[in-house]
């Protein structure tokens, strides 16, 4: 029986919760009445009640821009070469961190594989830009050993762009996003690990038949939300690698939406492509979820 005490601490308890359910409706339920501005001709000196109802018109205009193929070819490639190579890069370094023995190596390990998330992309793009320029150590190894004839400037490749980035944002991203599946991992219970050395299972085989499949139902989720933000590269980064030698393959739809839309001060044509950008991905998450359920009967919801 729920007596008025346990009601009490119950409400002291849910009240917590009420901080976070602010910033969530400040921040995220109430600037959606902006969405009202992709079918309008927005006029910030008159609002966005007061603008003039347009429709679909910045729909129309942003699926027939000549420049859509390209942006989306650029943001497709860039998330689907880093969903293949940046996704699985965490749990394997997850595995490797659990494999090692408890101590201060594996403490130090963990750390440095940590700090370059910590990095802002402005200081991490600078120390990739300056060793990526022509008479940078990469450069300058390269020649060494051979590979090339001279200098190279690697930025002014264009499609060397797509890997360039992708790299970067692996040895940036690898070491924070291997803390869910570490977390993951020191959950499995050790009796379980003993009692496959009794059966003579050895160290990969325990990886492979008990600590991947304990962690399947992590990997799914992670893989969900990778797929439903497969439109978004982000617009920091970008900026960081981009130049007018590699514009043709670093201009993502994110830039694009900035330069556009925001820049010039576009900003109903902005909002439309946002919000394109987020049906697209609501559906895109749908899929993969329902795909999740029935391959591994797990999933988001």
């Amino acid at each position: 029986m729920i007596t008025k005490r346990k009601m009490h601490e119950q409400l002291i308890l849910q009240s917590m919760i009420l901080p976070g359910l602010l910033v969530l409706i400040v921040f995220a339920y109430i600037p959606m009445y902006g969405v009202l501005i992709a079918f309008k001709d927005f006029d910030i000196t008159v609002g966005i009640t007061a603008s003039p109802w347009v429709g679909l018109k910045h729909f129309r205009t942003f699926l027939v821009d000549p420049e859509l193929w390209n942006v989306m070819r650029n943001t497709l490639i860039l998330n689907v070469l880093g969903t293949l190579i940046c996704f699985p890069a965490p749990i394997l370094l997850a595995v490797l961190i659990n494999e090692m023995p408890a101590g201060n190596y594996k403490k130090v390990s963990q750390t440095v594989s940590y700090l370059p998330h910590f990095l802002s992309w402005v200081i991490f793009a600078g120390l990739i830009l300056e060793m990526l320029r022509p008479n940078g150590i990469v450069s300058d190894f390269c020649v060494r050993m051979g590979i090339f004839d001279g200098p190279v400037n690697f930025m002014a490749k264009g499609p060397w762009f797509y890997m360039i980035f992708v790299l970067a944002s692996l040895v940036k991203g690898l070491g924070y996003g291997s803390i869910i599946y570490v977390a993951a991992l020191t959950g499995v219970d050790e009796e379980i690990y003993e009692a496959a050395k009794v059966d003579g299972c050895n160290r990969f085989q325990r990886i492979w038949h008990i600590a991947l499949p304990s962690i399947r139902g992590t990997i799914a989720v992670m893989l969900i939300l990778q797929i439903g933000s497969i439109l978004n590269t982000g617009i920091e980064q970008i900026f960081m690698f981009q130049n007018v030698m590699n514009i043709q393959f670093s201009e993502t739809l994110d830039t694009y939406v900035y330069k556009v839309g925001i820049a010039q001060g576009r900003m109903a044509y902005s909002a439309a492509v946002g919000l394109l950008k987020s049906i697209v991905s609501v559906i895109l998450l749908v899929i993969a979820n329902t795909a999740s359920k029935k391959i591994t009967e797990r999933g988001l919801f």
